[in-house]
């Protein structure tokens, strides 16, 4: 084809969309043609994505995106991580639980009893996060009616074509990659009592998958992209030099620098740093912080007893609060179950003899604060611990329109922060397409060049304390 328009399934852990990029020389843009919810179901045996409906939504958006561009010339679907489905004789056996779901308790307790954080770190390099694939394996009631499993957007891009492959960004992510080679870790696998035959082939970012199954009624190519999402915003992150760390922010905050090569020392593994698969073999080296679910679950439980709480109130309010506000550990584990969000953080500070706030717009004070804190304190360590210099902070996804959140950032780190572009996992998705099809070519760098072009960062300096 000689279209140069490609559209990124882009699927997020509260919502979803359809995006179609339009992608040449100096040429690079963007724009939605279908927004949809996403989010937990409670069944009898816990929660799980309603995939069924998550599918559905992204037929229709491409179904949407078809009708104002017939030429489109391919597809590529990114997701949050860690989540799959169980396969058996190319059909999913249940749809995927949802890694909140505490199930996964058990499953660290079991395999930490065949080989502990130690061990898995020299082989994965992952932190230590209760729901990363393995441990749900462990705890996993329907394993040996597999005969396979596909991460989310691997199960997508195998609706759409058939084919069962798993990308090597999101593989990373699971605990079962050794980060090293960049292959299933078989003996990990074998020592964890693990079937080899469920592990599917792995592709890397940019591998051709197939055209769309001719039933769906979409002309157009299957392409591999970072499938991890924070993989795919790390190539739009409009870096005009080396020395920067990066801060995914939207459910989660991910925040880090890229490197080369992984960074696998006691100190790294101490401060539960994460070594994952980047896109052209780069390491995103980071540490997961709470993110902007810890305000979003307020916000959700406020408007269930007050319809009238408005999101950009709240902040506009916060933003001129002059009173002091807690600053509490947007790490702790607490905080992670949905529900009873506010309960927690007030509890969080009973319990570490902290005044807790007292108001609506305190508590949205307090959660900004706090996740400055923790984001500055993960970019500080990230340099440190990888040796890369950072000289500037760029903020990516939906955090980069919370003018609070930058602006503390800056303060705090010394540094001056760049903010956005607001939907960078999805232009980094339409770049590696678009590199595949030869629309574009060159380095990551190159790449980020055209989103330097295209999306304009906003600077907020560091203001005096």
């Amino acid at each position: 084809m000689n279209a140069k328009v490609v559209a990124a399934v882009d699927l997020g852990a509260t919502s979803g969309r359809v995006m179609l990029g339009h992608v040449g020389h100096n040429e690079l843009t963007v724009r939605p043609v279908a927004r949809f919810p996403n989010g937990p179901v409670r069944r009898v045996d816990g929660l799980h994505w309603d995939i069924d409906a998550l599918y559905s939504s992204v037929l229709a958006g491409l179904a949407a995106a078809v009708r104002d561009e017939p030429q489109l010339s391919s597809i590529g679907v990114d997701s949050w991580a860690v989540d799959y489905a169980l396969m058996a004789g190319g059909q999913m056996v249940a749809p995927p639980f949802h890694y909140r779901d505490d199930r996964t308790a058990a499953g660290v307790e079991r395999v930490h009893a065949i080989a502990d954080h130690a061990e898995l770190y020299a082989s994965n390099g992952l932190q230590f996060l209760p729901f990363n694939t393995l441990y749900q394996f462990a705890a996993e009631q329907n394993l040996a009616d597999a005969d396979g499993f596909l991460l989310v957007p691997d199960l997508i891009n195998y609706w759409l074509t058939g084919r069962q492959v798993a990308e090597q960004t999101n593989a990373s992510t699971t605990g079962l990659l050794n980060i090293a080679t960049g292959e299933w870790d078989d003996a990990l696998i074998e020592k964890l009592g693990y079937s080899r035959s469920l592990f599917p082939e792995l592709v890397t970012p940019g591998t051709t998958l197939g055209p769309v199954r001719d039933e769906l009624g979409i002309r157009a190519d299957v392409v591999a992209v970072g499938s991890h999402d924070t993989a795919s915003a790390v190539v739009a992150v409009p870096a005009t030099n080396d020395d920067f760390a990066y801060i995914s922010c939207g459910t989660w905050g991910l925040v880090g620098v890229e490197v080369n090569s992984p960074v696998l020392t006691e100190a790294s593994r101490a401060a539960n740093f994460t070594n994952e698969g980047g896109v052209d073999g780069r390491v995103r080296y980071l540490h997961n912080v709470m993110g902007l679910w810890l305000l979003s679950e307020c916000v959700r439980e406020w408007q269930q007893d007050d319809a009238s709480v408005d999101l950009l109130e709240l902040l506009a309010a916060a933003s001129a609060l002059t009173t002091a506000v807690p600053i509490f550990d947007a790490n702790d584990p607490r905080f992670l179950a949905p529900d009873g969000m506010p309960e927690r953080i007030a509890a969080w500070c009973t319990e570490h003899d902290v005044a807790a706030p007292q108001s609506r717009v305190e508590f949205v004070r307090s959660i900004i604060e706090s996740l400055s804190v923790a984001f500055v304190d993960a970019v500080r360590t990230a340099s440190d611990l990888s040796g890369k210099s950072v000289s500037v902070i760029h903020i990516v996804g939906g955090g980069s329109q919370n003018e609070l959140l930058c602006q503390l950032v800056a303060d705090r780190s010394g540094m001056p922060v760049l903010a956005g572009p607001v939907e960078a996992t999805a232009i980094g998705n339409v770049l590696v397409q678009a590199r595949a099809q030869g629309f574009v070519e060159g380095s990551l760098e190159a790449l980020r060049s055209l989103v330097t072009t295209a999306f304009s960062p906003k600077r907020y300096l560091p203001r005096s304390r």
